[in-house]
């Protein structure tokens, strides 16, 4: 393997408040984390007990508070509640405080985090032409000076970001995507590609990874110029039914697309959720009380070729998970792969 594996820790924004996050962040550094990453949602899923931070100001706080530890967003839309010249700006400025720090992941986005604004929340191909317009504008600033820029969906004149880091040190950009088109763009023109977990298997070794591979060959790069990281979720608990109770606040993540269509309000997104049997709310997590279990069904995503596995517990204890998964599971894992402990 010529791409070092890392392990993440994916902070939950949509259940937990910015200062309790940022706690959570400094832990996961100090059990051994590699990194660091949460959504930048307007709204959560759930109305009852929810939240949203922005990740912005959040990013900052968490860079301020550690010293190793890469972080970074799964993900951002950058098309909508933001112009890109924004994020272009702010990550930049982000980038040249925290040097080989910082990620920026990005996303086509939800109709939940947009709509609520009063923004007209377009069909697939548009919000895909949205994001590659965004991802281009945004690296023609972090690259030159006095940008003219008119696209279909944005423009600038004249535009320069002042502040940004060093060539050797720019900020890659992730695209976050679940089917192939934004996958195989990931391939064109990304650093990195994020995909979550718990799906079926043939999504990942018969059309996500074979849309990256063909975005690769495309554009003439090389399966080690990209980061392939996976959000895994993952449930681990000495007692198996408590295992099982963490997911139902993520019971959202089970509904279906056609079941989440056209809902923008988490009000009715939870009253959609909570009708879900347990059994449907935890499918797409790794539940189990074994961490050999834990260890080999991650491992599953490390031999289709994820390089970058970020670990995603839904319970209310989350210094429990990061601690026990520091000492449980992240030691099997480099042991099994030969991956060199973080230093903490």
């Amino acid at each position: 393997m010529n791409t070092p594996i890392r392990f993440g820790y994916k902070a939950s924004s949509e259940q937990f408040g910015p200062s309790e996050l940022v706690e959570f962040s400094v832990l996961a550094e100090e059990m051994g984390f590699d990194s660091v990453f949460l959504s930048d949602h307007f709204q959560p899923w759930m109305h009852d007990g929810g939240h949203a931070p922005a990740a912005l100001p959040w990013l900052g706080a968490v860079g301020a508070r550690t010293s190793r530890i890469v972080m970074g967003t799964s993900v951002l839309t950058p098309t909508f509640r933001y112009h890109p010249g924004v994020i272009a700006q702010a990550f930049a400025t982000l980038g040249v405080m925290y040097p080989g720090r910082v990620i920026l992941g990005v996303g086509t986005g939800e109709a939940l985090n947009e709509v609520t604004l009063g923004l007209e929340w377009p069909p697939p191909p548009e919000r895909f032409q949205r994001l590659k317009e965004a991802i281009t504008l945004i690296q023609r600033l972090w690259d030159e000076d006095r940008v003219d820029f008119e696209g279909v969906f944005y423009s600038t004149s004249g535009a320069t970001v002042y502040d940004r880091p060093a060539a050797a040190t720019k900020v890659p950009i992730y695209i976050g995507a679940s089917g192939p088109a934004a996958t195989r763009l990931a391939g064109r023109m990304a650093g990195g590609y994020i995909t979550t977990s718990g799906k079926a298997p043939e999504l990942y070794s018969e059309t996500l990874l074979p849309a990256l591979a063909d975005g690769l060959e495309k554009a003439g790069r090389r399966r080690d110029e990209i980061d392939t990281m996976i959000e895994v979720k993952v449930s681990y608990h000495s007692d198996y039914d408590t295992a099982m109770r963490k997911t139902r606040f993520w019971a959202p993540l089970a509904l279906s697309p056609e079941e989440k269509m056209g809902i923008h309000d988490p009000i009715e997104m939870q009253r959609r959720a909570s009708e879900l049997p347990i059994e449907r709310a935890a499918s797409r997590f790794i539940v189990s009380t074994d961490p050999d279990e834990h260890v080999d069904r991650i491992a599953h995503y490390i031999d289709l070729g994820f390089r970058h596995l970020v670990f995603h517990d839904p319970g209310e204890n989350q210094e429990e998970f990061l601690r026990t998964y520091g000492a449980e599971i992240l030691p099997r894992l480099r042991a099994r792969y030969g991956v060199e402990p973080a230093n903490g």
